[in-house]
């Protein structure tokens, strides 16, 4: 039997367990943010060196991401997301307590590897159930992701607001990973790849090309995350207080269209989306740039939710239904490839903005969306599926 395959005895998806997959991988990305300055505090690092902090996070999951898609082969998506939330689970304690900065860093290597197992296994089972149901489903289940990280990072937030130490705040994030493990998560897709095919396959040009593309879809999403907030209150003169409502409008947005997504890629076509997806982020760019008001750019940031929503989605689902290289290993590498948008686009943004200007540097990342226009009609043309 193919990894790419359903079990028989699970011909009959569990869909709730399917979709809190996605909702407990957006729980552990989520869970990271509201922690950072408590760490910053205890640590009593300067911006360079909560930079290098950050970047560990990102090279952890950058290394595991590659290694995800064999272990979902060799050993099924159960077995890895469960490695996965351990890894997270013993983690979030060091992240909420350790003062050490070279601890943090460890910490945070650790803990970026264990979101980057859980992120692709999410996937990886996503495509598989999409075989098995002959449905569009990967925008809804990416939905929940986004509203995991909300429910996350607000949660924790919450907490730490009405008194929580920053370990008690976390520790009812683990409860709900460990319940999450001893109930719907047995019933995760458990095989994998009963042929035991090779460690390593050479990536192919097609896979490379959809790994490219996620790349641009996440370094849209990476732009918002990390400028969206200096944006408002460099250039519209927002109070730093509320500056982050630009990134809120965003991930609110971003989280509905991916709900709804499934709906609108199954009457529309996935190439359509990205087409209309494309163009709504260039128009809700345009907003935040060229209008010098901030309510206005706060309804750009809602507009650009909406048009990014879907487009790394349908990528992933079309990396998982190509036949050029095994999906597990495809979907791991296309992951790895797009999160570098996430992890070295904000950075690239800021080079461009001290050269330029951070409204030149936005300008540049709403011109990116020309090419996953400009590539939609050829992408599924040549993998039969112009008209899906």
């Amino acid at each position: 039997m193919s990894s790419h395959e359903l079990p028989r005895r699970q011909s009959t998806p569990d869909m709730l367990t399917y979709r809190l997959t996605f909702l407990m991988s957006g729980l552990c990305m989520g869970s990271w943010a509201p922690l950072v300055p408590y760490a910053r505090a205890r640590a009593g690092v300067d911006d360079g060196a909560l930079g290098l902090l950050l970047l560990c996070l990102g090279l952890g999951s950058l290394v595991m991401m590659p290694l995800a898609g064999l272990m979902n082969a060799r050993k099924g998506c159960r077995f890895t997301m469960f490695v996965g939330l351990a890894m997270v689970s013993l983690t979030l304690p060091l992240l909420a307590t350790v003062h050490a900065f070279y601890g943090l860093m460890l910490a945070l290597t650790v803990f970026g590897a264990g979101c980057g197992l859980v992120d692709v296994t999410m996937n990886v089972q996503g495509v598989m159930v999409e075989r098995s149901t002959g449905r569009s489903l990967m925008s809804g289940f990416h939905g929940l992701f986004s509203l995991g990280t909300i429910v996350s990072a607000a949660g924790i937030t919450l907490l730490l607001w009405l008194g929580a130490t920053p370990l008690l705040a976390i520790t009812a994030l683990i409860v709900a990973f460990a319940l999450f493990v001893f109930t719907a998560g047995r019933k995760m897709l458990g095989l994998g790849d009963q042929e035991r095919g090779p460690a390593f396959v050479r990536p192919s040009a097609k896979v490379l090309g959809i790994g490219l593309l996620c790349l641009l879809a996440f370094l849209a999403e990476g732009s918002i995350l990390d400028w969206s907030a200096v944006f408002l209150a460099d250039n519209r003169g927002v109070d730093h207080s509320i500056a982050g409502l630009g990134y809120a409008a965003f991930a609110v947005m971003m989280a509905v269209g991916r709900l709804n997504g499934d709906r609108i890629v199954a009457r529309m076509g996935s190439r359509k989306v990205l087409v209309l997806s494309g163009l709504i982020a260039m128009a809700g760019f345009a907003l935040v740039i060229f209008v010098d008001n901030w309510l206005v750019g706060l309804l750009g940031f809602t507009v650009i939710g909406i048009g990014v929503a879907n487009i790394a989605p349908v990528y992933l689902s079309l990396a998982g239904a190509q036949r050029s290289m095994p999906g597990e290993l495809a979907i791991s590498m296309a992951t790895s490839i797009g999160y570098l948008g996430i992890l070295l686009g904000p950075a690239l943004i800021g080079f461009a903005a001290k050269a330029t200007s951070l409204s030149t540097a936005l300008c540049m990342t709403a011109l990116s969306m020309l090419v996953i226009i400009a590539t939609a009609s050829r992408l599924f043309a040549a993998a039969g599926q112009a008209n899906r």
